[in-house]
Parts: structure tokens; C-alpha cells; sequence
């Protein structure tokens, strides 16, 4: 009978471990040495290897990913190298060529009056004098015009003066159109509907006609009050620029903003920041606008070269800068005039906008394919 019931007993004992097998089959012990391993087909990891598996994946940010994608892009880097050397150039030029943007050529303190119209790399005949006796003179590396300057310091200035306009003007319609796009979208309601139909009357008001007439009603007022300061190198015609741009360019950075917050403003992260108590101004600086920065540096990016062909135009036209300071668009307009004699006066300033508003405008491109979410493949 014993040995009957330790026979049942052993019988149920491999029942069990037979179903607890079949239940849990990847817990069953494998018996190795039914396996057979060739030891020469396996090679030692390298230390490379071993580091390869220890090292995990960096952390990155949207700034830094954002980056990485601006510098494989050829085009945008070409930009970039373009604009630091423009910037090169416009920084140093006038610590090394011994002209300013309004000095007339003199030599031995005596005004060159041969130095008129000179040629990119030539001498006047009082100056080729003075090199014959030992004297040495800085070369004209565009030229001179037809006042006996040096024509290269001069688009160096002019360059300066335009990027400073495009910068500043750029900056000053970011920082209106992003105050006034941020309270419109994220208030929303009545509030946002009387300011964007104010944003509508702005949009049909004609900008060159408004810059015109505030050129001529400024004139009589602005001019005594700029003499003797800064500003009057810039003249009356510049500052109702800066006035237009505050005025009437902004709106469509406003409205880019708006239709960012109005996206955004109903995430969640932005809901609970409402229900902790933060207040208004404190959500939308620090949870709605670092959310839609990349739009708005993708925008700015392209107002810039916008307003310095503006500068340029109205220089042209002769509502630019006050004389004798140049810029671009002046050289070019005083350039007309000598076209078929002196082409390079007119070749030079243009290719100098060429290069900055085509180099601007791929570098804005490439900012938008590398940050714009809705880009990302």
C-alpha cells in the first residue's frame, strides 16, 4: 500500500510539472550541452564596441535639433558664411582704408581734383606723382565718384546704414506685432475681433503715400529739433521710415501670432497653468510664446531683408538717408546718372543688395524647413 500511494503521489508530482511546463514554458531550464558552439566563429568586443553599448542616445533640445538640420542644409550655410563676411567687411573696412564716407581725396593736404571718376584700382595723376616720389596711397578699390571719394568706404557705409535700418525696423515690428498678436489671440472674443478689424483698416492704408506725406509734414517739425544730434545724419526721411514700420508693418507679424495662440492657448499645459492661478501675462510669456517662437524667429528672419529692400527703395527714390551719408539704395539712384560711363558705380551697390536680401531670405527658408514642426518628415 505504501509503496502504491509513493507511486501516485510521484505520478501527481509529474502531472504537476508537466502542466506547470506547459504554463510556463520560457521559465523551463534549457539543458546547454545538447548545444553545440564552434568557439572560433565568435571574436572578442572591441573597446569601440563595448563603449558603443554603454554610451546612450544625447539629450537633445528643439533649439539644438533645430541646429543640426540649419547646418546640413547647404544652401542656409552659404548664407550664413556670406553674411558673417559682409559683416567682416563693414567692421573692419573703415579701421584699415585711411577714407571716410564723405572725405574728398587729398594728397599732400591739397584736393586731388583728378581723383573724379576714377576706376576701380586707379590712381589719380597727382597721386601717381606722389607714389613716383615715395609716397604711398591706399588704393581705390571700387573707385572714386563724382565728388573725388572713395567709392568703397562709401558702399561700406551704405551697407552699414541698410542693415541697421532692416535690423532695427525688423525688430520693431516684432516687438509690436508679437504684443498685439499675443493679447488678441489668447484674450479672444469681442476684444479679439475689434483689434483685428483695426489690424484691417491698417492693412488698406497705402505705405509709401503715408511715408511720403509724413516725410513733408515732419520736415518743418522735426528738423530744428534734430540738428546737433544723432539722428540728423539720418535725416527727417529715416525717421518717418522707423515711424511707417512702427505704424503700419507690423500686422502681419500680429496676425502670425494670433493664429499661433489661438492653437495653442487651448492645450493642456496651458489649461492647467489657469487652473493653478497663473495670470494672464505670465501664461502667455511663459508658456504660449516660448511654444510659437520658432514661427516668429522664421518670420523675422524674413522681415529683414523685406525692410532693407524698402530702405533701398525709398533711397532710390529720394526719401532715404540725409546727404552726404549714403546708403545702398542712394548709391544707386546718384549711379543712374553716369550708367553708360560708369556702369561699376551702379554694379556694385546692386550686387551688394543681391547678395544680402537673397542670403537673408535662404537663411529665413532654411529656418522654417529646420524648426517648423509641421516640416519635420
Amino acid at each position: 500500500m505504501i509503496e502504491i500511494r509513493m507511486k501516485e503521489e510521484k505520478g501527481s508530482m509529474a502531472q504537476q510539472a508537466k502542466d506547470t511546463l506547459k504554463k510556463n514554458v520560457l521559465s523551463a531550464q534549457i539543458d546547454l550541452s545538447k548545444f553545440h558552439f564552434d568557439a572560433s566563429s565568435f571574436e572578442k568586443a572591441s573597446e569601440e564596441e563595448k563603449r558603443q553599448q554603454d554610451v546612450m542616445s544625447e539629450s537633445t533640445t528643439f533649439f539644438k535639433d533645430g541646429m543640426k538640420k540649419l547646418m546640413k542644409n547647404p544652401l542656409a550655410v552659404g548664407s550664413i558664411i556670406i553674411l558673417v563676411l559682409v559683416l567682416s567687411v563693414i567692421i573692419v573696412a573703415p579701421h584699415v582704408v585711411p577714407y571716410s564716407y564723405s572725405q574728398i581725396i587729398s594728397v599732400n593736404g591739397k584736393r586731388d581734383k583728378t581723383a573724379k571718376n576714377l576706376k576701380p584700382f586707379e590712381y589719380s595723376k597727382n597721386e601717381l606723382k606722389y607714389i613716383e616720389e615715395g609716397g604711398e596711397v591706399f588704393p581705390h578699390i571700387m573707385g572714386t565718384d563724382a565728388q573725388c571719394r572713395d567709392y568703397f568706404i562709401r558702399v561700406v557705409y551704405g551697407t552699414r546704414v541698410s542693415l541697421s535700418v532692416g535690423l532695427f525696423a525688423s525688430v520693431l515690428v516684432l516687438i509690436i506685432g508679437l504684443l498685439y498678436g499675443s493679447i488678441s489671440g489668447y484674450l479672444g472674443g469681442r476684444v479679439d475681433l475689434i483689434m483685428m478689424r483695426i489690424v484691417d483698416i491698417i492693412y488698406s492704408l497705402p505705405d509709401m503715400l503715408v511715408i511720403i506725406l509724413l516725410s513733408v509734414v515732419l520736415n518743418e517739425t522735426l528738423k530744428p529739433l534734430l540738428e546737433g544730434t544723432i539722428l540728423q545724419s539720418l535725416g527727417v526721411n529715416m525717421i518717418s521710415l522707423f515711424i511707417v514700420y512702427g505704424l503700419l508693418y507690423w500686422v502681419g507679424m500680429s496676425r502670425l501670432v494670433r493664429g499661433q495662440i489661438l492653437t495653442i492657448k487651448n492645450n493642456e499645459y496651458v489649461l492647467a497653468a489657469k487652473a493653478t492661478g497663473a495670470k494672464s501675462g505670465r501664461i502667455i510669456l511663459k508658456h504660449i510664446i516660448p511654444n510659437c517662437i520658432s514661427v516668429i524667429i522664421i518670420s523675422t528672419a524674413l522681415q529683414i531683408p523685406s525692410a532693407i529692400f524698402t530702405e533701398s527703395y525709398l533711397s532710390f527714390i529720394g526719401l532715404g538717408v540725409q546727404a552726404p551719408m549714403p546708403s545702398l539704395g542712394s548709391l544707386a539712384n546718384t549711379a543712374r546718372e553716369g550708367l553708360q560711363s560708369y556702369p561699376y558705380k551702379l554694379i556694385f551697390p546692386a550686387i551688394v543688395i543681391c547678395l544680402i536680401v537673397l542670403s537673408l531670405n535662404l537663411l529665413g527658408d532654411g529656418l522654417r524647413d529646420a524648426f517648423d514642426p509641421k516640416l519635420k518628415k
